[in-house]
This record gives C-alpha cells, sequence and structure tokens, in this order.
C-alpha cells in the first residue's frame, strides 16, 4: 500500500512516459484526454468520458466517479464495469463515502493505492467478500480538485492484486488534474441550465397566475404550475382565516370533495408549522417526522408519503402554505423548495390582488345596487356640474331620459344653493357632504321641493359629484300643517286668553285669598298657567314675524338682573318640585341690555324649563351672565345627560325633539324660538357640553348704547 503526494504527479508522469512510451506520446495522450473530456458541458457525459478514458489508460476492468458538493453530499456518479455503464442507487454512493476508500480520498483530500483489497479496512466489502469467497483485487483512487475546491472521487479497480504500480496512480492523478476543470465546468453548466429552467418555468408561472384576476382561476393556476414543475400527485393550498389562527384549504387537486373547506390550527402538522415558523420543508418520509398530522388523511381519505411545503408571502407576512404530495418519480429534487418559494411569493402576490379585486367587484355590486335600488334620485357629474349618469329613481322622478340627462348640468335640473357650494361648485370638498333645500321642476313642469346632499365619490380612480335628491313634498305639506295650526291656535286663544287673564286681575284685586291658602294656592297656579300659555302664544306669534324677516324693534336699555330674576321666579315653582337648586351668577358691575325684555325673558324660561326637565332631582341649575368683549353673554348651565356632539347643530331647529317620542313631551318650538329670537336681536345661540356632563346653552346680546362703553 503506497500513497503518492501531488507534487510527484509531473515526474510520475515522465516516468510512466518512459516506461509505456516515449515523452511525446504520453504527451498526446493527456491531449486526447484533455479534448475528449472539453468536448462536452453535459455532465454525465463528462464523467462517463473521463472515467472510459482513464479505465482504459490503465488497463482497469472497473472504476467509478463521484462528484460531490460544496458540504461533500454525492450530486452525480457513474460506475463502468467493462465497459458497460451499471445502474446505481444514491444509497449505494452514499455508503461509499461513508465507509469506503472513496470516502477516505475525498475527506483527507490524498490519492491511495491499494494493492490488495483483502488486507485494506478502508475497502468496502461485499457480501461475498466477507464470508472469504470474493478474491482481491488491485485499485486506486484519485480526488478531483479544481483552484483549491474538492470536486469528487475517481476509482479504478483490476481483479488482480497487485497490478496498479505508483506509476498508473501518478497518470490518473494528472487525468484527474485535467478532469476536475471539467467536471466544474460541467457542474457550473448544469447549474446554469437547471436555474435558466427554473426562471423559465417561474416566469411562465408568472405570467399563468397574473394572467387573470379571478381568485378561483389563481388558485388552480398556482396548482397547476407546482404540478407540472414537481411531478407530484397532489398540490394543495390553505390560507389563514381573519384571525390568523387556521389555515382553511381553498383549492386543491385530489379528493376536493373532503379536503376543500377543511381547518388546521396554525402550529398544527406540518402546513401549520411552515404557516407558524415560515420557513419551507421538505419530509422525504411522514412516518419518520413528529409534525406529521395523520388524522387530517384519515378524514380526507388521502395518503401521504411525502411532502414538500412552503409558505405564501404577501408583503412580508404569511398569507397561507402550499403542499406538493408525494412525487410521482420517487423523490423530491433539491430545487423543489426553490420553486414552492418562487410560486409562493408570486401566490401571495396574485391572491392578494385578486382578493383585492373581488373585495372591490363586491364593493361595486353592492354600491350599484343601493344606487338603483335607493327611493331617493341620484346622480353623478363630474367636478364641473355635467350629468354622467342617474338611477333608475332619477328617471321616474324627473321624466327625462338617460339621454335627455347627460346632456344637462346638475344647475339645469335644480336651483343651486350658490351660497352652500359656490357658483363654480367650489365649497365642495372630499372632506363633507354638503345639504340644503331647493325645488327641481320635472319635464311636466311640476315643482317638487327637495332636500340636495351632495359629496364627493371616487369612481376608477377619478372624483366625481354624487347628487342625492329627496322629495320633501309631504314634509313641506306637515310644516305648513302644523303652521296653519299654530296660527289658528294662537288667534283662536289670543282673545279667550285675555279674558281670563283680565278676569284673574279682576278676581284678585277683588277678594283675597289669604285666609284661605288651598284656595291662594289654586289662584297661583292659574294665574303661572295662564302666563304660561299666554307666553306660548306670544312665541308663535314672534315665531311668525321673525321668520318672515320683521325685526325686533321693542328693544330698551334692560337690567340684566331683572331679566335673570324674572326668568328664575317663572321657572322656580316646578324646580322646587324636583327639589333643585337654581344658582343665579351676573358680573359685577354689568352693563345694560338693548333688548325686548319681555322675548328674552321667555328664551330664558324655555332654556331653564328644558334644563328642569333634563336635570335628576336633587341637583342643581346655573343661569348667568358677563359682559365678553363689546356683548353680553348669557348661559344656562345643567347636570343632567348632556345632548350628544352630533345633535347639538340641529336642536335649534323646529319640530325637532332630541329623544323623540321617548322623552319628555313637547312640539319642538321652543329651541327655534330662542334661536330666531336671539338672532333678531342680532346674537347667536350655541350649546356645549357642560363641565360637570350636562349641556351649557349660550347666547349674546347687544349691550344699550349708553353703555357701550361701560
Amino acid at each position: 500500500m503506497l500513497y503518492l503526494a501531488r507534487e510527484e504527479s509531473t515526474y510520475m508522469v515522465t516516468s510512466i512516459a518512459s516506461e509505456y512510451t516515449s515523452t511525446q506520446e504520453s504527451l498526446e495522450l493527456l491531449y486526447h484526454i484533455s479534448r475528449e473530456i472539453a468536448s462536452t458541458l453535459d455532465l454525465t457525459v463528462v464523467l462517463q468520458r473521463v472515467l472510459a478514458l482513464s479505465m482504459r489508460t490503465i488497463g482497469a476492468v472497473s472504476g467509478s466517479i463521484i462528484v460531490v458538493n460544496d458540504e461533500g453530499i454525492p450530486v452525480e456518479s457513474t460506475i463502468i464495469y467493462e465497459d458497460a455503464i451499471l445502474d446505481h442507487s444514491t444509497e449505494q454512493i452514499r455508503s461509499l463515502l461513508e465507509g469506503g476508500l472513496a470516502g477516505w480520498v475525498v475527506n483527507n483530500r490524498e490519492p491511495a493505492l491499494v494493492l490488495n483489497t483483502n488486507r485494506d479496512e478502508r475497502w468496502v466489502k461485499s457480501e461475498r467478500q466477507s464470508e472469504g469467497n470474493e478474491k482481491a483485487k488491485s485499485t486506486l483512487s484519485v480526488p478531483f480538485i479544481a483552484r483549491d475546491q474538492l470536486v469528487g472521487d475517481i476509482t479504478l479497480s483490476h481483479p488482480v492484486p497487485l497490478f496498479f504500480t505508483n506509476e498508473h496512480l501518478a497518470l490518473v492523478q494528472a487525468i484527474a488534474d485535467q478532469a476536475a476543470i471539467a467536471v466544474v465546468n460541467a457542474r457550473l453548466y448544469e447549474t446554469s441550465q437547471q436555474q435558466a429552467l427554473l426562471m423559465g418555468a417561474l416566469a411562465k408561472s408568472a405570467s399563468s397566475i397574473t394572467s387573470t384576476l379571478r381568485l378561483e382561476d389563481v388558485l388552480n393556476r398556482i396548482l397547476e404550475q407546482i404540478s407540472q414543475a414537481l411531478n407530484v400527485a397532489a398540490v394543495s393550498l390553505a390560507l389563514l382565516d381573519d384571525e390568523k389562527e387556521s389555515l382553511v384549504f381553498y383549492a386543491t387537486t385530489a379528493n376536493a370533495d373532503t379536503i376543500l373547506g377543511k381547518k388546521v390550527t396554525v402550529g398544527q402538522g406540518i402546513v401549520g408549522w411552515v404557516a407558524q415558523h415560515n420557513q419551507g420543508i421538505i419530509v422525504p418520509d411522514v412516518t419518520q417526522d413528529p409534525r406529521f398530522y395523520g388524522q387530517f388523511d384519515k378524514s380526507t381519505g388521502f395518503d401521504t408519503r411525502s411532502i414538500a411545503c412552503g409558505p405564501i408571502i404577501s408583503e412580508g407576512e404569511v398569507i397561507g402554505v402550499l403542499q406538493a404530495l408525494n412525487p410521482l418519480d420517487g423523490s423530491f429534487g433539491q430545487d423543489a423548495l426553490t420553486v414552492l418559494s418562487g410560486i409562493g411569493s408570486l401566490a401571495g402576490t396574485a391572491i392578494r390582488h385578486a382578493q383585492l379585486f373581488e373585495d372591490l367587484q363586491a364593493a361595486h355590486k353592492r354600491y350599484r345596487d343601493l344606487y338603483n335600488s335607493s327611493i331617493d334620485a341620484i346622480l353623478i357629474t363630474d367636478m364641473r356640474g355635467h350629468i354622467i349618469e342617474a338611477n333608475n329613481q332619477t328617471f321616474d322622478f324627473y321624466g327625462f331620459t338617460r339621454d335627455q340627462l347627460q346632456l344637462k348640468h346638475i344647475g339645469d335640473v335644480h336651483e343651486i344653493d350658490t351660497d352652500e357650494i359656490g357658483e363654480s361648485l367650489e365649497y365642495i370638498s372630499p372632506e363633507e357632504t354638503i345639504s340644503y333645500e331647493s325645488e327641481v321642476v320635472t319635464s311636466t313642469e311640476l315643482i317638487i321641493p327637495i332636500e340636495v346632499h351632495v359629496h364627493t365619490v371616487q369612481i376608477e380612480g377619478v372624483y366625481h359629484l354624487q347628487w342625492t335628491f329627496r322629495d320633501i313634498t309631504e314634509r313641506k305639506e306637515l310644516d305648513q300643517l302644523r303652521d296653519d295650526l299654530l296660527s289658528m291656535i294662537y288667534h283662536d286663544l289670543r282673545s279667550p286668553l285675555g279674558n281670563v287673564l283680565s278676569s284673574l286681575d279682576v278676581l284678585e284685586s277683588i277678594q283675597s285669598f289669604d285666609h284661605d291658602p288651598t284656595v291662594q294656592s289654586l289662584f297661583e297656579i292659574a294665574v303661572r298657567s295662564t302666563k304660561r300659555i299666554e307666553r306660548l302664544t306670544n312665541s308663535l306669534l314672534d315665531i311668525n314675524r321673525l321668520e318672515a324677516g320683521q325685526p325686533v324693534t321693542n328693544t330698551t336699555p334692560t337690567e340684566v338682573a331683572s331679566i335673570l330674576n324674572a326668568s328664575v321666579d317663572a321657572i322656580l315653582p316646578i324646580a322646587n318640585n324636583k327639589d333643585q337648586e337654581v344658582y343665579i351668577r351676573i358680573q359685577d358691575d354689568i352693563p345694560l341690555a338693548d333688548v325686548d325684555e319681555n322675548m328674552i325673558q321667555r328664551v330664558l324660561i324655555n332654556l331653564l324649563e328644558n334644563a328642569v326637565k333634563y336635570t335628576p332631582p336633587e341637583s342643581h341649575i346655573t343661569v348667568g351672565a358677563a359682559k365678553t368683549g363689546q356683548e353680553l353673554c348669557f348661559w344656562v348651565e345643567d347636570t343632567g345627560p348632556g345632548i350628544p356632539e352630533e345633535k347639538r347643530p340641529t336642536v335649534f331647529d323646529k319640530y325637532t325633539r332630541l329623544h323623540g317620542k321617548s322623552g319628555p313631551k313637547g312640539i319642538g318650538l321652543g329651541l327655534a324660538y330662542c334661536r330666531l329670537a336671539v338672532e333678531g336681536h342680532g346674537g347667536r345661540i350655541w350649546v356645549d357640553a357642560a363641565a360637570q356632563g350636562g349641556a351649557r346653552f349660550a347666547f349674546t346680546l347687544p349691550i344699550a348704547e349708553d353703555d357701550s362703553d361701560f
């Protein structure tokens, strides 16, 4: 048994050439070998040629070449016996590297010459040799090294012991040195070809998967591409649910009836593990992997033997899992995970786009259904107001055809409120909806009162205006009926009410009730109630007058304290009935107010009565006034439930009742009168949240001219 260092190879080649032939013949031999192995880039052909030439050169009967990767794992091999290329398994080659002479050479990166295989422990013995029935051999083994990179090993044998010499070893080493570069080039070429095929397959997959936005088609094409690329019995796809706690199977190529809709908890089984760890995996034998969830096969009727599984990624997050099952050629190739990873990335984007597209389509359908089934007339215009589209109700409402409407401007079909939306619609913004009342004239010249709501909408990425016209004919008729009824009540009550008040005054002057407290109490109730009716009728008259635009003319300089005290006195009996405290807060040296005292008293009484209604028993109410700038500010603050912010802008409208039929009784005119009376004085009124959680009504009034510089 001899070992030969690499540095001696050049010398040995010369020595061998001297023994077998001339130096020129030896060089011609190596040149011929170099040309043979360099004439192709097919790795399998390169290995077969190198092995055949080596065997022929030194007279070997059998031989093998094993190519390893950077981790020392065999990736390609060839075996020749007596000019015949033998079939072999990966397990056979792996056993040679783990315990044979080739393994020793690869691990030590040194050549080896074995003169008698029966006397060398590195030689892997066959069953016959182990029983002593196999004859000894002569063998040699040489590593393939290119640029200090171990490429593989060549091993040659002859049935006669002592057949090979150091000269044979040196010649094979010289051949191996030349062949190593060819093997590396062939491997690089094969890798590049595989990568090209892989990229081509992924490009084809990308083209196929992304050529549709229909989710069902996208899922089926993903499965189709994986099936073609990996040649497997079945492919399945599962997506995470909204809570990201379970995987739901949405598509499969096998046993769809039992698999589709099945759920697997994240972390359960191999697919659950992949979703949890965002990592692809190949399991050659699922029975040897504790992560395998066999119950799934039992419930679906599918027999899983081998699995390749990879995550589906969208925007850096796992949204699902792809699994390929049972490769038809026996095992998964080393590119299986690369294929799954590449298609998984494409799939994530395609699935998300398809989901978004379907959501958008569904939203469009819902909008279209609502648009056409709405009881209101709806028109769509561009940002300049030219009509583009209208719903079915619009045609019935106007009596115009679609073609007739599309020739019109929005200003042609109703009177635009330029104060609200501008002459050129410039006041309309994407942040808010603008509402106002107007009228339309139909094709039959019928005038219909409407409530208009206009806001911007985005259709296919372009901003438009949506106009909703609501027929308010019934509401207008009802308002008119209410106004007529109130006017009738006012006129019919005014005369008898005056008689009642006069009678009470006369009765009080001619009769003293001090001797009978019960009669005195009843008399006071009658007076208060009558005065309350008088305030109501006067308020109704003022509402009609102020809505008609008549100014408040009967104003005089009035002390603020007298207004507040008189207002509190009017509501004090009902506050006492609820054990409520009423506090008056007046700024020191407050100037006089230029007001119609009776009207402002009624404003404060209305606000105080509301405060008493909504404030719990045994609570308190505060009324006050102070000078703020060049005007006076009055307020009434309660400790009741308050008024929601979204309802505050409408509480001063006529017939508005905050709590509807469930709240305290009323006709919804009290606060409307307050607004009209305050605005008639040139002031303003509003409501805020009180510091203690109730409501704080405030309004401003002018200061009397004599006190303007107070």
